[in-house]
């Protein structure tokens, strides 16, 4: 398991996709409210004109030298939801996210966020 500590050291590192293949640069985690987890992170991704953070989950993720290897495609994660560079997840739309990877979304029991940035 990656604890939370370890993760942020990661920020501005490649995030590669099963195959190797460079999806774009870590730019922060997320962690699950009930746990304190790492469960999400944001990718930055497209052209330096138009970047976005994409949204992919941490889980089975391996951490290399200069790398972070995360377990789904990079199509996959091109095709998340995501955020502007400069933007903040909003509450109502955390369930796609975990929808977009076939996850259950469950939010708290009083209706808490399941995400929040570390």
């Amino acid at each position: 398991m990656i604890r939370s500590a370890d993760i942020r050291e990661w920020r501005n590192h490649d995030v590669v996709d099963p195959k190797g293949r460079k999806i774009g640069m870590l730019e922060a985690v997320y962690v699950d409210t009930a746990t304190d987890q790492p469960a999400m992170a944001t990718v930055r991704t497209g052209l330096p004109t138009r970047q976005r953070l994409a949204f992919v989950p941490l889980d089975e993720a391996v951490l290399g030298p200069d790398y972070v290897r995360v377990s789904h495609p990079k199509t996959a994660v091109r095709k998340a939801p995501s955020i502007g560079t400069d933007d903040v997840l909003p509450a109502e739309r955390e369930e796609s996210i975990f929808r977009h990877y076939g996850m259950a979304y469950q939010p708290g029991v009083n209706g808490e966020r399941r995400l929040a940035r570390r």
